[in-house]
């Protein structure tokens, strides 16, 4: 009741904000369908919890929220939240199904048509809809792709489900490699995709820019980086003229300023969060050409002295007092080449004693280097090994 009452009057606050200040959701054609969604999507995946379920009415407040403010494309799966997920987006479609697009997955790859079935009869159920508009095989690769095909196969239901209307769209979600992402294109089969894409992992932008060039939309999964990107970063937030309040923000212009890119999505899980990146996403030019070329520049040049650095090739390892070489230069690298120093502590902090497959305990950081010099031959780079691992302990241990 309490919540409730705090909900409406925070509602009725944030709307004469909004009415006040907050331009228009910008939106982008998906693909050939013609449907006109947000740039920015809310991703259902990590919705606030308490002791393992969702808070229901929190998280319907919140994507209520993001609905009332202009984000017209939700994206859940079978699995997220502990199954919840699903059910909290069903019933926060609830009053607004003809206003928004409905998005989920179905993440069988075996060869029974009747099991995938079951899946997309479930999230019909649980969604409380009677169509969904977006419908991804989840982490579709194409040795996946290959063995769903045949007479009463997956695939075969796939189409036939599009053709019964209990889907409006063909799409799917993938982490295979970019050219088995182009293999997938090119099948003809899909109206959309679903990959990552953010400021640090820029390796799915070829077939990204492949995907919209055959028409097909694309939505982006990760563009905070999976949370990499929440660390404050002066250096990231000074890559753009006008500022910016936060790393994330940063992120998020990044990657709607793709032209290739049709919706990216954000887990949201808080109000605040919501109106941050509803700002973010309603600016008519996330980053200028020149802006987002210079930005290009700066993660080549970031790249280049990453691999300077280290490139993880682990030609160095095994240490034999069990450091682990490579994950303490990348916990670094993202340090020394991004400034997002929190994040690179946690990485580091990580690294501490832990069990090896033989039951001995072992510690991986820096700090347990003893300087026996087996490693420095080994490394491509000719890097001083000894040296940045002392570096590494000195600006990530614990002071």
């Amino acid at each position: 009741m309490i919540l409730c009452l705090f909900l409406n009057i925070y509602d009725e606050l944030s709307t004469n904000l909004y009415n006040e200040g907050v331009s228009e959701v910008q939106y982008r054609i998906y693909g050939k369908t013609g449907d006109r969604v947000s740039v920015l999507g809310f991703g259902a995946m990590r919705l606030p919890m308490i002791e393992n379920h969702v808070d229901m009415d929190l998280s319907i407040a919140i994507i209520r929220r993001s609905f009332d403010l202009g984000v017209n494309y939700v994206d859940s799966a079978v699995g997220y939240c502990n199954g919840e997920s699903q059910i909290a987006v069903g019933k926060a479609v609830k009053g607004y199904r003809d206003k928004v697009f409905v998005s989920t997955k179905n993440h069988d790859k075996g060869t029974s048509g009747d099991e995938w079935q079951k899946l997309l009869d479930q999230s019909l159920e649980r969604l409380e809809v009677d169509y969904i508009d977006f419908y991804h095989s989840h982490g579709l690769g194409w040795e996946e792709y290959t063995n769903m095909q045949g007479p009463g196969g997956p695939m075969e239901r796939f189409r036939k489900a599009k053709e019964e209307g209990l889907i409006r769209h063909m799409c799917y979600s993938c982490h295979d490699s970019p050219e088995n992402m182009m293999k997938l294109i090119d099948t003809g089969e899909f109206e959309g995709m679903l990959v990552q894409y953010n400021l640090l992992d820029r390796r799915n932008e070829e077939a990204i820019a492949y995907a919209h060039e055959k028409g097909m939309g694309v939505a982006i999964m990760g563009p905070i980086g999976g949370g990499r990107l929440v660390s404050p970063s002066e250096k990231l937030q000074g890559m753009v003229r006008d500022g910016a309040k936060s790393t994330p923000e940063v992120a998020l212009r990044f990657v709607i300023s793709n032209p290739n890119v049709t919706v990216a999505l954000s887990g949201m899980n808080d109000m605040a969060m919501v109106e941050e990146n509803i700002a973010t996403a309603s600016r008519e030019e996330p980053m200028s050409d020149e802006e987002r070329k210079q930005v290009l520049e700066i993660l080549e040049e970031s790249k280049r002295l990453a691999d300077l650095y280290c490139t993880g090739c682990g030609y160095c390892m095994p240490c034999p007092s069990d450091v682990d070489i490579p994950r303490n230069f990348s916990a670094m690298n993202l340090y020394k080449v991004f400034g997002l120093k929190d994040l690179a502590r946690d990485h580091y902090r990580r690294l501490g004693k832990h069990k090896k497959s033989d039951g001995t305990i072992v510690e991986a950081w820096a700090s347990a280097c003893i300087e026996c010099e087996e490693c420095e031959p080994k490394c491509p780079q000719k890097i001083h090994i000894i040296d940045q691992l002392k570096e590494t302990h000195a600006a990530l241990g614990e002071k």
